[in-house]
């Protein structure tokens, strides 16, 4: 499967400015220019409707008193030609009677008094723009999604032709890729893990753990992918905070910081919400910061209040922040952290998810003797995988842990066959009774 192109970075944002008086023209090309924003001008109603037949306008500034063409006649007009366009009126003279039928004919943004205040005029139009951004790569991640789900639905099809006889298991693992929506999330945590730095790979490492952690408590494979995914999304809510507040170690922060940090765990939640597939996931977003005496946030819940998923995600979380050094004025070696997570058991985690840590933690360190890498052809039954199986896409098929069995390995081989592509497996032997 081969990923869409990124699009081209997107053009400048353009802003027409229509007045009959030139000297306001010539003030707002001035005012708007070094801010980096394209400006047309038009000395009229009827000019302004020409540009925006032939330029592409983000924004819209009109005077309200023209001749001919009045700015709530020229603003109505724009509407319905071009209703993306931002429009805000600039009026000289109390006339609020003329201004709320503009504000109705022409659905304006804001209306700006003359004579102006330039910087309220600069943070008017700035904010209207960022809104405008918003909406532009919101709809440049919808044809991303889409076009990726729609590789996602070829290669789906590629399968179902190319190997006929699945195993109950990968029968499994081939519905999971038909769930569109896990592309989205992998989207949205790389566009965290943008914002992230130094951290960056934090998200993954957290989920990864914390599914680990999960098929260790027996958690059902339903629950195991949510959990997975609030390792993914945990951050999710810190997508508003400043890149300074993100960078800076908790043990750093002033009050006023703590507090912004800890709205994010009720921002993730709700970020969510909207999205059925991933409530689950929400609500052990919104507990990953509680702990296991009460003393946690945002809800100070303790014991098995907390929703269990929210405990593992807890403990994944911590014990990656201690080593990056975002939970502590230094990076701790992975023993050091672990001495911290066991000192914390009872206190601030779930002695049950900590005991699982160190049982997956000692079984990775013996799995890490003993895995090889190979191709299909040298797989026998009996043999587990080491790690995850997943494409060169990015999609995973089967799960670390997963033994292998004669049919598995003979739709593994054809599989290889079919796409043309050396698959590496990475497995350990599994041990005999």
């Amino acid at each position: 499967m081969t990923l869409a192109p990124h699009p081209p970075e997107a053009p400048p944002f353009t802003i027409l400015c229509v007045d009959d008086e030139a000297n306001i023209l010539s003030a707002l090309r001035r005012l708007f220019r070094p801010q980096g924003y394209k400006v047309l001008v038009a000395t009229g109603g009827e000019e302004g409707l020409e540009t925006l037949a032939q330029e592409h306008v983000d924004l819209i500034i009109s005077d309200m008193r023209m001749p001919g063409m009045d700015g709530a006649t020229f603003l109505a007009a724009a509407r319905q030609r071009h209703p993306d366009t931002v429009r805000l009126l600039l009026t000289g003279y109390a006339d609020m009677e003329s201004t709320v039928a503009a504000i109705n004919a022409g659905q304006i943004a804001r209306y700006i008094a003359k004579p102006w205040n330039d910087q309220d005029v600069v943070l008017t139009v700035r904010e209207a723009l960022e809104r405008k951004a918003l909406e532009r790569e919101k709809a440049r991640l919808e044809i991303l999604t889409q076009a990726q789900n729609e590789e996602l639905k070829n290669l789906n099809a590629s399968l179902e032709q190319k190997v006929e006889a699945r195993t109950s298991e990968l029968k499994i693992a081939h519905e999971k890729l038909k769930q569109h929506f896990l592309t989205s999330i992998r989207v949205f945590s790389n566009l965290i893990e943008l914002r992230e730095g130094v951290i960056s790979g934090h998200s993954k490492r957290v989920a990864d753990l914390a599914r680990k952690l999960a098929v260790k408590l027996n958690f059902p494979a339903a629950e195991v992918q949510d959990v997975m995914l609030a390792g993914l999304l945990h951050d999710v809510g810190k997508i508003g905070l400043s890149d300074d507040l993100i960078s800076k170690p908790v043990s750093h922060m002033s009050g006023d910081e703590l507090g912004l940090l800890r709205k994010h765990p009720v921002t993730g939640q709700a970020a969510l919400m909207g999205i059925e597939n991933l409530r689950k996931a929400g609500t052990f977003i919104r507990g990953h910061h509680e702990r296991w005496d009460g003393q946690g946030y945002p809800d100070r819940t303790s014991g098995l209040a907390i929703p269990f998923g929210a405990r593992i995600i807890a403990v994944a979380n911590d014990f990656d922040g201690l080593q990056i050094g975002s939970h502590s004025p230094r990076k701790l070696k992975p023993d050091e952290a672990i001495a911290f997570i066991q000192q914390n058991r009872g206190k601030r985690y779930c002695p049950q998810v900590v005991d699982a840590l160190i049982d997956v933690l000692g079984a990775s360190e013996a799995v890490s003797t003993t895995t090889n890498e190979v191709n299909p052809a040298a797989l026998k039954p009996g043999m587990v995988l080491a790690r995850d199986l997943v494409t060169r896409d990015g999609v995973m098929l089967l799960a670390a842990d997963f033994v292998l069995d004669e049919s598995l390995i003979r739709q593994l081989r054809e599989l290889e066959a079919s796409e043309g592509t050396r698959l590496v497996i990475a497995i350990r032997p599994e041990r005999k009774p």
